[in-house]
C-alpha cells in the first residue's frame, strides 16, 4: 500500500511516478475523503474535550445539589449539552469509518510506485538484457521440444492430468517425478547450506487477510483458487504466506535482515494466459516452486535485490543451464513490485527462452498493508521494513529446461552433475 501522506504532500509527482506504469490514477476524490476525514476526526477529538469538560461541571453541580446546594436548572441544561455532544461524536464516528473504509479500497487499488532506477517502458518489449551467462549447445540432431521428449519417454502425462483435473494439468511419472524432487532437495540445500537463508514448511491455504496483505488482492482475485465456504485462498507463490508471517509485529532491534525459503505448490487460474502457450508444461494451473524472501532494513533493499538475482542465477551456473537476466520497465512489473529483474533459461527444443525467476523488491508496500513493523534500535519508533521476494527456482520450467537440454541423440536424458548426488545416476533416463 502506497503511503496516503505522500499522496497527500505531492499527489502529482505520484500520479507521474504511477503513470510509468501504464495507470492514470485520480487522487480528486480520494484527498476530498481525507480532508473529510482528518476534519471529522478534528472535531470529534475537540467535542470529545468538551464533552469532559461539561462531565466535570456536571458532577460539581451534583454534588453541590447532594448538599442542598446546586441549580437544577443548569443540570438540565449540562444533560441536554451532554447528549448533544455525544450524538455528534457518533455521527462523526460513522463519517470516519465510512471515508477510511472507501479511503481504503481506493488505495488497495494502486499499485507500487516504481524506482528511479527501473526502466521505462509500458510493455516486455522495453525490458532490456542486463546480463547473460553460457552458450546454447550444440547437437548432432535436432533437439526435441519438451512435450514430444515427455511422450517418447513415457515421464510426462498430459493425457491423465485432463482426464484428472482438466486442462493445463499434468502428470510426472517415473524419471521426471525423480527429477522434480531432486530439484527442489537440492535447491533447498544450497539456499539453506550456502545462501544464509531459513527453510519454512506453510500451509498452501491462506486467510483473505493475507492476500490482501501481499498485493493479490483485491485486483487478482479472479486469478486465484478460493475454498468459499472456509473463506481461504490457495497459494499462487509463497510469497503469499511468507509476507504474512509477521503480520501485525513489530519486529525487534537486530531482527533484521530475515531470509526466508519455502517450497509450496502453487495454484493460478492463468486466465489472462488463455491462448498462450498451451502445449506442454510451462503454463499450468499447479506448479512446485522454491521462493526466496527477504525483509530488510530499507538501506538494504538495493542489495537485497541484487543478491537474490545472485542466489537464482548460481543455480542455473551450477545446472550448466544458458540463462538471461532481464530488467523489467515499469510498465511490466508486477503489481507490488517497484524494481524487478526476470530470469530466463534457454530451452533448445522449444527454442525459447523461459521464465524461471522475477526477482523483486516491493519497497514498503507489502509492509504496510500487512502492518509489519521494525525498530532500528531499542525504544525507537517502529519503521517498515521492505520486502523482497524471488523464484528460487520456478518448476516445472526448470524441469524442461533441463530435459531439453540434457537429451541425447539416443532418446537418453543426462543427469546434471549437479544433481548426480540426489538422482543417483548419470541420466535421468
Amino acid at each position: 500500500m502506497l503511503n496516503i501522506d505522500q499522496i497527500r504532500r505531492t499527489p502529482d509527482e505520484v500520479a507521474a511516478a504511477l503513470a510509468r506504469r501504464g495507470e492514470e490514477p485520480d487522487f480528486v476524490e480520494l484527498l476530498r475523503l481525507d480532508e473529510e476525514r482528518r476534519a471529522a476526526i478534528t472535531e470529534r477529538d475537540t467535542l470529545r474535550a468538551t464533552h469532559n469538560q461539561l462531565s466535570r461541571e456536571f458532577g460539581q453541580l451534583m454534588a453541590a445539589s447532594r448538599s442542598g446546594g446546586g441549580e437544577p436548572a443548569r443540570l438540565e441544561e449540562l444533560r441536554a449539552e451532554t447528549q448533544a455532544v455525544n450524538e455528534r461524536v457518533e455521527d462523526l464516528g460513522e463519517t470516519i469509518r465510512e471515508a477510511e473504509a472507501t479511503i481504503e479500497t481506493i488505495m488497495l487499488e494502486l499499485p507500487n510506485l516504481p524506482l528511479d532506477s527501473t526502466p521505462d517502458g509500458l510493455d516486455e518489449s522495453a525490458n532490456t538484457v542486463a546480463s547473460s551467462w553460457g552458450e546454447a549447445r550444440s547437437y548432432g540432431f535436432t533437439p526435441m521440444a519438451h512435450w514430444d521428449l515427455g511422450d517418447k519417454l513415457g515421464v510426462i502425462d498430459m493425457e491423465r492430468g485432463a482426464k484428472l483435473s482438466g486442462a493445463r494439468f499434468y502428470v510426472l511419472t517415473g524419471p521426471a517425478a525423480r527429477l522434480e524432487r531432486a530439484l527442489i532437495s537440492w535447491m533447498l540445500d544450497v539456499h539453506t547450506r550456502e545462501h544464509g537463508y531459513t527453510e519454512m514448511a506453510l500451509p498452501a491455504m491462506v486467510r483473505e487477510q493475507v492476500m490482501l496483505g501481499s498485493g493479490n488482492l483485491p485486483k487478482f482475485g479472479d486469478n486465484l483458487y478460493r475454498d468459499v465456504e472456509e473463506d481461504l485462498w490457495l497459494l499462487p507463490t509463497a510469497e503469499v504466506a511468507l509476507t504474512g508471517l509477521h503480520r501485525d509485529e513489530i519486529l525487534d532491534p537486530g531482527a533484521l535482515p530475515i531470509k526466508y525459503v519455502a517450497q509450496t505448490p502453487c495454484f493460478r487460474r492463468e486466465k489472462a494466459a488463455a491462448g498462450r502457450d498451451t502445449r506442454g508444461i510451462k503454463r499450468v494451473h499447479q506448479f512446485n516452486k522454491v521462493e526466496m524472501y527477504q525483509l530488510v532494513e530499507p538501506e538494504q533493499g538495493e542489495a537485497a535485490l541484487d543478491s537474490l538475482v545472485e542466489d537464482a542465477s548460481d543455480l542455473l551456473r551450477r545446472l550448466e543451464l544458458p540463462h538471461r537476466v532481464l530488467s523489467l520497465c515499469a510498465g511490466d512489473m508486477g503489481f507490488q513490485s517497484a524494481r524487478t529483474y526476470d530470469i530466463e533459461v534457454w530451452s533448445p527444443g522449444c527454442e525459447e527462452w523461459l521464465e524461471v525467476s522475477s526477482c523483486s523488491t516491493c519497497t514498503d508496500f507489502q509492509a504496510r498493508r500487512s502492518n509489519i513493523r521494525y525498530r532500528p534500535e531499542a525504544g525507537a519508533r517502529p519503521q517498515y521494513p521492505h520486502t523482497l521476494n524471488g523464484s528460487g527456482l520456478a518448476l516445472p520450467r526448470v524441469i524442461i529446461a533441463v530435459l531439453e537440454t540434457y537429451q541425447r541423440e539416443d532418446g537418453s536424458i543426462e543427469t546434471p552433475a549437479a544433481l548426480r548426488p540426489y538422482i543417483g545416476a548419470d541420466a535421468i533416463v
